[in-house]
């Protein structure tokens, strides 16, 4: 199944994909979160799409696209786990799976505008794949990791660099910022991913390719990651984990650029549709 959610920001409705046209699963009475996914819900869900198949309503061609998992508990996200990334940056190799957390207010619909911060100068891009969790976990071992797994997600852990990097502390201060995290357009569950380390993901902003990778070149794979994180921590159902990003950040160019009001990221991972973000500049509510 494709899982979307739709409408305004906070009172999106439930939605399936099916043949590429979406679907409203309102009457399921259901949001796609922690007790969802906790009790079982995938399976209610699919049960109550082939019981009432051709009579669910198509949701309007122009609906906004909210994050296709309603306010996970957490959302995790892995560093530099991808080799050409890490040498772009002048990091080091990690021998450890590097851990930060993006903060739940940046959360986002996959085509809502990009803010950049107040105060801004160095707002970055990052393509990733994200998985979300299906059960809790908690010292999972990884030969069992993929049996927590719900479904797959594109992801664009949006950064911004002098607040992450150069303002001391921990990198989460540059990676929580309203509108940091858009999700989506859908949630892939897993039967839908035929080899989730043979996915292609690509980003571009105003036309041009600035990432152009494959998580086939993954440094820690799902089934490990899910295994380490539930060592320090537990995993709840719906949280979402976000897998690092490929070579191609704006922070590893030289000169170094970073977006402006007016640029247009778009974003896509196979199979797992595309996103498009358009960027403005910060402006009191």
């Amino acid at each position: 199944m494709k899982l979307i959610r739709y409408g305004e920001p906070g009172k999106e409705k439930t939605g399936v994909i099916i043949n590429d046209e979406h679907y409203d699963t309102s009457a399921f009475g259901e949001d796609y979160n922690e007790q969802f996914f906790e009790s079982g819900g995938l399976a209610r869900l699919e049960q109550f799409v082939k019981e009432n198949e051709g009579k669910l309503e198509r949701v309007p061609e122009n609906a906004r696209l909210g994050s296709p998992v309603a306010r996970p508990s957490k959302i995790l996200c892995i560093g530099l786990n991808y080799a050409d990334h890490a040498k772009e940056t002048g990091a080091k190799l990690p021998p450890e799976p590097v851990i930060f957390m993006k903060s739940t207010t940046s959360l986002a619909g996959p085509n809502d505008d990009i803010i950049i911060p107040k105060n801004s100068v160095k707002t970055d891009w990052e393509v990733e794949l994200a998985f979300v969790m299906g059960k809790k976990a908690s010292y999972v071992d990884e030969a069992e990791a993929m049996e927590y797994v719900a479904g797959y997600c594109l992801h664009n852990d949006v950064s911004e660099r002098e607040f992450q990097l150069e303002r001391n502390g921990t990198w989460d201060k540059g990676k929580g910022c309203d509108t940091f995290a858009p999700l989506g357009p859908f949630l892939a569950t897993k039967e839908e991913v035929a080899d989730v380390d043979n996915l292609r993901l690509w980003l571009k902003v105003n036309g041009e390719t600035m990432q152009d990778g494959n998580t086939a070149n993954f440094i820690f794979r799902i089934p490990f990651l899910i295994s380490y994180v539930s060592q320090f921590m537990t995993l709840l159902p719906g949280d979402v984990i976000s897998t690092g990003t490929p070579a191609g950040v704006g922070l590893g160019m030289d000169p170094q650029v970073y977006l402006k009001p007016g640029d247009v990221v778009e974003l896509g991972i196979d199979g797992l549709g595309t996103s498009r973000q358009q960027v403005k500049a910060y402006a009191k509510a």
